[in-house]
């Protein structure tokens, strides 16, 4: 353990090549940092096992209507939204499904997507952000949800609006706090969100403080983990509600709990953590799935319960929502390299490479299959490329139709109760 724990340190200088790359700076510091983590590599023929086909399907093909009109309010909507759901398109309702990183406010309004992400490089122009805000929200028919990290400390995007927030307390300074205090903070940063737009705060961090074998996590080296059990929910309870105080929704992640060292955005990363282990990094998501309605699912392959990394498996995906039917899964940066590079069932591929058509379907596919609600994406114009997929797929498929109205709805129905929708 102590030889494994000598070549330990976090992976934030590759992390900042990555965000180069992709024009986004989604979990790298605002500040410097020398730590590099230690990448463990798959061989190639392990990856293989575990690529994914493309689903098919021998459903028979149904006409382009629309599978709700089948039933008055198959999905337990509101009544004031039916008029809305009943007007939508099937692309429409797919552009729900889509966060992509902010760039051309033309392409959200065409696409009609249902989110955007929201980073320090925005916020460092926000006059140029504000504009391209206003030109959506004058346009678009449905609002968005605007997503971005604060969760304090390293990964604290406010600190590139104003110097005022340059030290916010990270996760593991916020739970030697106690509640009145974190909810005073929660809800002076939730004001702060919601002046720039921002409702929806990829944040807090459930991962574990240690893995399976008791020594200190990736998450908790960085500093952004809250615990490891359910021992400090009452003061992520204090966290999440001094949030949603100023109309801002949290999201748990990184679904079953990131308890790997290596850095999945680069590379496939491997957890050996046991059944039983697994099991109680969950329990800390379940504790607080009533006030938490959206979960990020992992990128991480648990090697004891999958043979593909969680945000592919339809059974982990359906752990995350077993005590909340609505909770609505958010998958992380589909661009990463991680998880294209399994798809094509490869260990590692360039990240500016020209990504086969065929495998940005299958993982496209593998993603929907999986029980997935929204798609998060770095690189912006291949949102279309995902609408067109998901198109092709209901067209063939009944169970495509259905997978994309389900999704839809619990969309719908969160935008509702957070009043972003009369």
């Amino acid at each position: 353990m102590r030889f494994e724990k000598a070549f330990v340190l976090v992976c934030f200088a590759a992390f900042s090549v990555f965000a180069q790359d992709y024009q986004i700076d989604r979990y790298i510091p605002e500040s410097s940092s020398s730590e590099v983590s230690m990448c463990v590599m798959m061989s190639s023929s392990s990856v293989q096992q575990m690529t994914p086909a493309v689903s098919s399907s021998s459903t028979t093909v149904q006409s382009s209507s629309s599978v709700a009109k089948s039933g008055k309010n198959p999905y337990n909507l509101p009544d004031e939204l039916m008029p809305l759901w009943n007007s939508m398109s099937m692309r429409q309702k797919a552009g729900q499904m889509i966060m992509v990183f902010l760039t051309s406010p033309q392409f959200v309004i065409e696409n009609e997507l249902g989110g955007v992400l929201i980073t320090g490089k925005h916020l460092r122009s926000f006059d140029n952000y504000k504009e391209r805000m206003d030109e959506i929200d004058s346009n678009l028919k449905i609002p968005l949800f605007t997503a971005l990290d604060q969760e304090g400390g390293i990964v604290n995007r406010l600190a590139s609006f104003s110097d005022n927030w340059r030290h916010t307390p990270s996760a593991l300074e916020m739970r030697r706090m106690d509640t009145t205090q974190i909810r005073t903070l929660a809800k002076k940063i939730g004001r702060a969100l919601k002046d720039i737009r921002i409702n929806m705060n990829l944040a807090p961090v459930l991962d574990p403080s240690k893995d399976h074998r008791g020594t200190n996590s990736f998450m908790e080296e960085s500093r952004r983990s809250w615990g490891n059990d359910t021992t400090n929910a009452y003061k992520i309870r204090a966290f999440v509600h001094g949030m949603r105080d100023n109309g801002v929704i949290c999201v748990s992640k990184h679904f079953p709990g990131y308890d790997a060292w290596t850095n999945s955005d680069l590379q496939i990363a491997i957890s050996a953590s046991p059944k039983e282990k697994i099991e109680q990094n969950i329990s800390f998501f379940r504790t607080l799935s009533k006030d938490i309605p959206v979960t990020m699912m992992s990128s991480v392959h648990f090697l004891r319960i999958s043979s593909r990394p969680a945000v592919f498996d339809a059974n982990i995906v359906k752990m995350a929502r077993k005590n909340s039917p609505d909770m609505v899964m958010l998958t992380d940066d589909l661009w990463g390299t991680s998880l294209r590079a399994w798809a094509s069932g490869k260990t590692q591929i360039p990240p500016r490479k020209t990504y086969p058509d065929k495998d940005f379907k299958r993982l496209v596919t593998a993603i929907i299959d999986a029980g997935n609600d929204i798609l998060m994406i770095s690189y912006t114009s291949k949102a279309k490329d995902m609408l067109n997929i998901m198109m092709e797929l209901s067209d063939k498929s009944s169970k495509y139709k259905k997978r994309i109205e389900e999704s839809a709805a619990r969309i719908l129905k969160l935008k509702y109760k957070m009043g972003l929708l009369k």
